[in-house]
């Protein structure tokens, strides 16, 4: 990830040497030789980094920082020092510093430091950028993948499209209502009502009344007249979640209002009209059921005029810092909160964890750090799961598999207990089949938690 550097010391060579690896690697440079100096260019570059020496002219390091922090807060500095104390260092986190450098540090440990500092850097912008919580259109969607570039890009181009029909597939927990609220929001209906309804949720009996409404005495307990949501969101949109688990006699009542705009009440004989958006979504293969006779086949192609298709969180995993700052302004508002950020470390675990729970599992990780940390200033490690803090034993850092040994199952087994049950240890241990005790004693012979 490339940013704009700011390198600041007062030896020309160092200035030079690492001037020349950063902009070698993609990044753009500027160089101050004082502390002076420094403060001028934040306002003149508006750097993303700063490398800032401890040692250097009447203005040392330590005051240059702060007073850098306080007209950016933004900025991500990273503290450079030949002298390295412990006590200088520390100094310098509880002043707002992300990383330490000790001279003579590699090219290697410069890139691995810049690297980190480069991600803080990106969720800090994210986090600026997210003061509207609840965007609509394709601003909504939240990521810099190339997926989610490319659903972005069908979402703006459905924005002149009124009435066209979208199934939305993905994982449970992907972000599918995300996707059909932006379509909705940055369509010439998002003046109107979006409602939706989640086809799993209801039995049979009651999912047909509350999608087309009933007439007073259509069943035993319907005493007055209702009118569904399809009636209710006239001129607006419904979102049907789970739509492969809608009955037959719904999926026939659907397809009937997606040709004609037609539909009776439940028990009704009058033909109503509605001029409703249908945004269907599932996590199941439809295409499947359409071949095993559970779903209508003519019903399905109405349905996928539009198919969206949005991968699980861990096929997209770039889009992991934008979704965490995203978070992190949400709970900093609904909170009262002021945590800065998440630490370059903290990025790291999040990116590189696997997510089974997709992006709802994020969001639950970032909402845990604020209720049990409610003054916390940025998140690091310390704040995130034990879920995350166990090396996924499934890959080695070349990409492929790992021996199969018994060591190895088990801390999948316990790894992915952990992760269903987000962090719950009393109820992973439940599903794995053990005692809690069992359980912690496994977490501290493998050094997971």
């Amino acid at each position: 990830m490339n940013a704009r550097v700011l390198v600041v010391d007062d030896e020309k060579l160092i200035r030079w040497s690492v001037g020349e690896r950063l902009d070698r690697s993609g990044h753009e440079v500027w160089t101050a030789e004082s502390g002076e100096r420094a403060l001028e260019m934040l306002a003149e570059c508006r750097p993303d980094v700063m490398l800032l020496d401890v040692r250097l002219g009447q203005l040392d390091g330590l005051e240059t920082l702060r007073r850098a922090l306080v007209s950016r807060p933004d900025l991500v500095v990273v503290m450079m020092s030949a002298h390295g104390s412990i006590d200088v260092a520390v100094e310098a986190m509880k002043h707002g510093a992300v990383d330490f450098l000790v001279k003579p540090f590699t090219l290697e440990t410069l890139d691995a430091a810049v690297d980190r500092a480069a991600a803080a850097a990106a969720v800090r912008r994210q986090m600026s950028s997210a003061v509207e919580l609840s965007p609509g259109g394709a601003d909504a969607l939240i990521g810099d993948s190339a997926a989610l570039r490319e659903i972005r890009e069908v979402v703006t181009r459905l924005a002149s499209s009124k009435t066209t029909t979208v199934l939305i597939e993905g994982e449970s927990g992907s972000g599918k209502e995300v996707v059909a609220r932006a379509i909705h929001f940055g369509s010439p209906r998002a003046g109107k009502p979006f409602l939706e309804v989640n086809c799993a949720a209801l039995p049979e009996s009651l999912l047909e009344s509350e999608l087309f409404g009933h007439e007073r005495g259509a069943f035993t307990d319907a005493r007055i007249q209702k009118r569904g949501l399809v009636e209710l969101a006239d001129g607006g949109s419904v979102m049907l979640d789970e739509i492969g688990d809608l009955p037959a006699g719904g999926q026939a009542k659907l397809l009937r209002l997606l040709e004609a705009k037609s539909f009776r009440r439940v028990g009704g004989v009058q033909e109503l009209y509605s001029d409703t958006r249908v945004i269907a979504a599932t996590n199941a293969d439809l295409e499947r059921r359409v071949a095993d006779g559970t779903f209508r086949a003519d019903l399905f192609f109405r349905l996928a005029v539009v198919r969206i298709i949005v991968p699980p969180l861990r096929d997209r995993r770039d889009d992991v810092p934008a979704l965490a700052a995203f978070f992190v302004a949400r709970y900093n508002q609904e909170t009262n909160g002021s945590a800065r950020g998440i630490s370059p470390e903290a990025i790291e675990r999040l990116v590189s964890y696997h997510w089974p729970g997709n992006v709802r599992e994020l969001r639950n990780v970032i909402e845990r750090a604020f209720a049990l940390h409610p003054d916390l200033d940025e998140i690091r490690p310390e704040h995130l799961p034990p879920t995350l803090h166990a090396r996924d034993p499934a890959a080695s850092p070349g990409g492929h598999e790992s021996p199969l040994t018994l060591e190895a199952a088990e801390r999948r087994m316990i790894h992915d207990a952990l992760g269903r049950a987000h962090g719950n240890r009393s109820q992973a241990a439940r599903l794995l089949g053990v005692t809690r005790d069992t359980l912690r004693y496994r977490l501290k012979k493998f050094g997971m938690g």
